[in-house]
């Protein structure tokens, strides 16, 4: 699975860890379909269209917290020169209808800050699903082994 930071999520996660300044209380993994596609320079999410909301899928995305629990595995590498972070699997079960509950299906997962106002979201990183994604009343969409990699 594709994935990259965008410059706003470089620049935060910098701010927190180098100027002391205060993270979001959570994160939010967002689902997204492929109205639009979310680039580097996505700052907030008001470019990017969310999928539907329903049958096991809440609208505002997946909350995840800055925990060694939702951030299960962390790896530095001498010998590739990186270090990178694993969210632990996020899974959503369709129930009662698909997922999307109409509309197309998701094509990306956008992390956000925790922002109550969607549009408002700054967007620090996102993953690329291949194609759209659409699960059935009983099946389960899993993102697994979605990694942040820091290189230089």
């Amino acid at each position: 699975m594709a994935s990259g930071w965008t410059n706003k999520g470089k620049y935060k996660v910098l701010g927190w860890a180098l100027r002391n300044e205060t993270p979001p209380t959570n994160l939010k993994m967002v689902l997204c379909t492929s109205a639009a596609s979310p680039t580097v320079d996505q700052d907030t999410f008001s470019g990017l269209t969310e999928i539907t909301a329903g049958s096991g899928y809440t609208s505002g995305g997946y909350t995840l917290s800055l925990n060694s629990t939702d951030f299960d595995v962390w790896t530095q590498s001498n010998t590739s020169d990186i270090a990178y972070v694993q969210l632990k699997d996020i899974t959503w079960t369709a129930s009662g209808g698909s997922i999307p509950a109409s509309g197309n299906g998701a094509r990306w997962a956008v992390l956000t800050d925790d922002n109550a106002t969607l549009n408002s979201r700054e967007v620090y990183a996102y993953f690329d699903l291949v194609s759209d994604r659409s699960v059935s009343d009983g099946q389960s969409l899993t993102l697994q082994d979605c990694e942040l990699r820091l290189t230089e």
